[in-house]
């Protein structure tokens, strides 16, 4: 199994930390084998050494299918105009949003990382309110593959090409019969599921506890049957929002007022308070590594305050798991 733990290719973060070679000292104490990397696209670091990247995260818009498909209409009803939708997806045609994935995906071949990570989602700043969704899951499934298979035409298969769940409209990994329709139209002979524990637990926001949520992942688990095979490896975090969202989604927020970047501003914490990234501290945590035995386990936990604290927390959490058994 290969243990990562999240970081981001970026200038800024890594400065703010010592430099790369802190970060690898780090990782290394901490018995794993590297990180996931994720580009940042406005500040790439130049410096940052391959060998640390033992996965390989690659970006993504969280609404994009309506670029994608070049829905005049509402793009200009949620970006205002083309200028807008320029600034946002460095471009204005669907081409360009290709090609930034395939330089993307360039990159991770260059790392010669094991697997690439790639979001089947769609989601729009207002829907995170809302919670009122413009498109079904089938209609972003349908979208994902056709980008997917265009991103993958003629690549050569030396790495997992894995899906990752959200609760958004998508891929969501609570329905087996979406998940098999997924797959099976992904043209790529290496293709998995990089299982997010914090994101399915997002799905269902009666959890209370994280003994809720590790009942419900491993439900979710037991209900793909033989498709959870497919799943490879594991974003690990648990994620306790429900009251949350409850409280919260129906309506947009009144401090809204239109302007893109303004409204990202606003809506930003409200993400991180329902995806919150924190490690788990019930030990039970280790049933769902027994059920899925990934070949990918990454500790994909919140930078906010101290990530490598988290880290370590979360891993004295699946030490103490096994040692009660």
């Amino acid at each position: 199994m290969i243990q990562t733990m999240n970081y981001p290719i970026s200038k800024y973060c890594i400065d703010q930390l010592g430099g790369w070679e802190t970060l690898r000292k780090q990782v290394y104490a901490l018995g794993l084998d590297g990180v996931e990397a994720i580009a940042d696209p406005d500040d790439l670091d130049d410096r940052f050494p391959d060998d640390l990247a033992a996965g390989f995260h690659m970006v993504f818009y969280p609404d994009w299918l309506d670029f994608w498909r070049q829905d005049e209409k509402r793009l200009l009803r949620k970006f205002g105009s083309w200028e807008m939708v320029d600034k946002i997806y460095r471009g204005t045609k669907p081409e360009q949003l290709l090609k930034q994935f395939q330089d993307d995906l360039a990159l991770g071949q260059r790392l010669k990382t094991p697997y690439m990570v790639f979001h089947v989602s769609d989601v729009s700043l207002e829907e995170g309110y809302t919670y009122r969704w413009e498109h079904t899951n089938r209609e972003v499934l349908d979208g994902a593959v056709e980008f997917i298979n265009h991103l993958l035409w003629h690549v050569e298969p030396t790495f997992d090409f894995l899906v990752e769940n959200q609760w958004w409209p998508g891929f969501t990994f609570t329905d087996p019969a979406e998940t098999e329709y997924l797959l099976s139209r992904i043209e790529y002979p290496r293709v998995g599921i990089m299982l997010d524990t914090g994101h399915l637990m997002n799905a269902n926001t009666k959890i209370t506890t994280q003994s809720d949520g590790i009942a419900w992942i491993l439900t979710n688990l037991r209900k793909h049957g033989e498709l959870a095979k497919r799943v490879y490896g594991l974003h690990f975090h648990q994620s306790v929002s429900g009251a949350y969202v409850r409280k919260n989604t129906g309506r947009v927020p009144e401090t809204f007022n239109g302007e893109y970047f303004h409204d990202f501003s606003v809506s930003y914490p409200h993400i991180q308070s329902i995806d919150r990234h924190l490690p788990w501290t019930n030990p039970d945590c280790v049933k769902i590594l027994d059920a899925v035995q990934p070949k990918y386990l990454t500790h994909e936990l919140s930078g906010r305050h101290n990530q490598l604290a988290a880290v370590k927390r979360q891993l004295g959490t699946i030490r103490k798991g096994y040692k009660c058994k």
